[in-house]
């Protein structure tokens, strides 16, 4: 998620987009209304105005990138609103909500700024595990009704949740630490990774990280640790550590743009130590078309990763473009976009491999070469002799490159669902016992509401392993959207959770999961698991983040203890919450 900035001082009045759900085929209808919260998105908006200007009109981007450009975006009826409401003083006389399987990882309560306004949104989670220690963390829209220096550092955009006892509870840690909030922001896509060493757990999280006095934009990654051992077990973080910057800026008329950078992942090499993120570029040289990159931190002191992207090795600071560590693809030269994409590491042999959708929202541009062009999932294999510990890679590409055509669901307007376009990015996940890896996506082809597929690829050529994509999903009436898929079990076989619904004309969501899958496999999974004990009918939630329920989900397999832990953001108490779960992944 990303959000609108403050720079010295300045308090510009905010683009408030309120949609408002008029039927279960998704029709909306969208009024603007204008109104002065206490941060601002003119100064973000300012800031980066080229690039704003092109969201919505030829790109689309994250949930963060919005709000960096327009500030809180709401949707839902006043009904809804009134009805979330209600739910929250429930809770407060309850003691909580969720239930022994699904449990928030957030607590309500405290997404209420210091002037005491209550804050609806929290999504586009992602999460990992380490022994009985698991982190998830948000976009956390309490940011946007609070000021630098709030309790529990309720300023910033990335909020997130410890659990010391196996996901069965956890504490509330309110938003990233930021000794920095008068000049910088972490402005949300969360990604979360964990990492064990000497005895020792660490928890790394990446955000988009925005400062308010320099024209480059920035990923942080923050380095937090566990604290004390069992239920008086605590999660310690540092400061943000800019892991990457912006690498394409242009001057005119005593004015720089530079690129933004939107939808970090994180996928962690434990065996060396290594920290990897992806994410996409949008700079003015490539028409705001998305580049897609690889930055790189080493771990070798686990407290504060020394991360690469173009500088000289130690910590890259901000205030000049650095050249990205490496490129995994260019921009496209008929500017049709690439965004979302996600990293997977193939623990054997050190090699990572990068998944992207190629000519998303641009695939339906008419008039424009990118209407013709195929709209592909692009896998691609980045050696490990092309990472080295130095300021950039010696290589000046991926060595191996395969995609998949697909057939997008970006022109769905989606019951529920307060954003348009819907995403088909890829998850990805190497499994070495099987020498494969694999994509998952939703996918149109075999009905228009979509489903999951599976493509697999052998490691290093990536030659296709099936001939064709497999449905994953059991379930064909409904809408299926927004897979996760993170990292193999112990066995190799995959674990793929998503979004789904019994028809297409509901708002009515679960999640399940596809536990245990074969990537070799040419056919459906005999059963899905449904991991909600609740449903979430989208239609009647509120939320101040656009898309309300975001453009990911998560899971993690932890395989020291075979255990499946999945995130995602769930509306069951009128407003989303970033709920958790785990299952058995033997």
């Amino acid at each position: 998620m990303k959000r609108h900035r403050i720079g010295a001082g300045t308090r510009s009045r905010l683009a408030l987009y309120l949609t408002i759900p008029l039927a279960i085929l998704g029709l909306l209808a969208i009024t603007f209304a204008n109104v002065s919260p206490t941060h601002a998105a003119g100064a973000a908006a300012t800031k980066n105005q080229a690039f704003c200007n092109k969201v919505g009109h030829g790109i689309q981007v994250s949930s963060g990138a919005q709000m960096a450009c327009f500030g809180a975006q709401l949707s839902g009826s006043a009904s809804a609103r009134a009805r979330a409401a209600a739910n929250l003083k429930a809770l407060a006389r309850n003691g909580g909500g969720g239930s022994a399987a699904n449990v928030d990882a957030a607590t309500p309560a405290e997404d209420v700024s210091p002037s005491g306004v209550q804050a609806y949104g929290q999504s586009e989670t992602s999460i990992a595990s380490s022994g009985p220690y698991v982190v998830e963390a948000w976009n956390d829209a309490t940011g946007f009704f609070a000021g630098c220096g709030a309790p529990m550092n309720k300023e910033e955009l990335t909020g997130f949740g410890f659990s010391n006892n196996g996901g069965k509870s956890f504490f509330d840690l309110g938003g990233l630490p930021n000794a920095n909030c008068n000049s910088a922001l972490t402005e949300g896509d969360p990604s979360v990774e964990a990492y064990t060493v000497g005895g020792a757990r660490y928890f790394y999280i990446s955000s988009i990280y925005i400062p308010f006095n320099v024209p480059e934009d920035a990923i942080s990654v923050t380095a937090c640790q566990v604290v004390g051992s069992g239920a008086t077990a605590t999660l310690g973080c540092g400061q943000p550590i800019v892991a990457a910057i912006s690498s394409d800026c242009q001057s005119s008329f005593g004015f720089t743009s530079c690129g933004f950078l939107d939808k970090d992942f994180l996928a962690l090499d434990q065996a060396r130590g290594r920290l990897y993120v992806t994410y996409t570029e949008f700079g003015p040289s490539s028409g705001f078309s998305g580049v897609e990159d690889l930055a790189m931190c080493d771990l070798s002191n686990p407290a504060i990763p020394n991360c690469h992207n173009g500088g000289d090795g130690s910590l890259v600071g901000l205030g000049a473009p650095a050249a990205p560590y490496f490129t995994v693809a260019p921009g496209d030269p008929n500017f049709c976009e690439n965004e979302g994409a996600y990293p997977a590491v193939d623990a054997s042999t050190g090699d990572v491999y990068v998944a992207y959708e190629h000519n998303w929202t641009t695939n339906f541009a008419v008039g424009s070469p990118c209407a013709t062009e195929p709209t592909q999932e692009v896998v691609n294999r980045v050696p490990a002799s092309c990472l080295p510990l130095a300021s950039t890679s010696p290589c000046a590409g991926p060595t191996a490159v395969q995609a998949a055509n697909i057939i997008s669901m970006a022109a769905a307007m989606i019951p529920g669902y307060n954003r348009f376009p819907m995403n088909d990015f890829p998850r990805i996940a190497v499994s070495d016992p099987y020498g494969t890896v694999s994509i998952v996506w939703n996918d149109a082809r075999l009905h228009p509401a979509g489903d999951i597929l599976m493509q697999s690829y052998n490691l290093g050529a990536l030659t296709p392993v099936q001939s064709a994509p497999v449905r994953i999903n059991r379930s064909t009436g409904g809408w299926h959207m927004l897979p996760a898929l993170r990292n193999a079990g112990t066995s190799g076989k995959l674990y793929i959770s998503f979004y789904g619904r019994s028809s297409a004309n509901t708002a009515v969501t679960n999640v399940y999961a596809a536990l245990g899958v074969n990537p070799r496999t040419t056919s459906t999974p005999s059963s899905n698991t449904l991991i909600t004990t609740v449903a979430s009918n989208w239609n009647a939630v509120s939320s101040d983040i656009v898309p309300n329920f975001g453009d990911y989900t998560d899971n993690y397999v932890q395989t020291a203890n075979a255990t499946l832990y999945l995130a995602w953001s769930d509306g069951r108490l009128g407003l989303p919450q970033p709920f958790e779960a785990h299952n058995s992944a033997k």
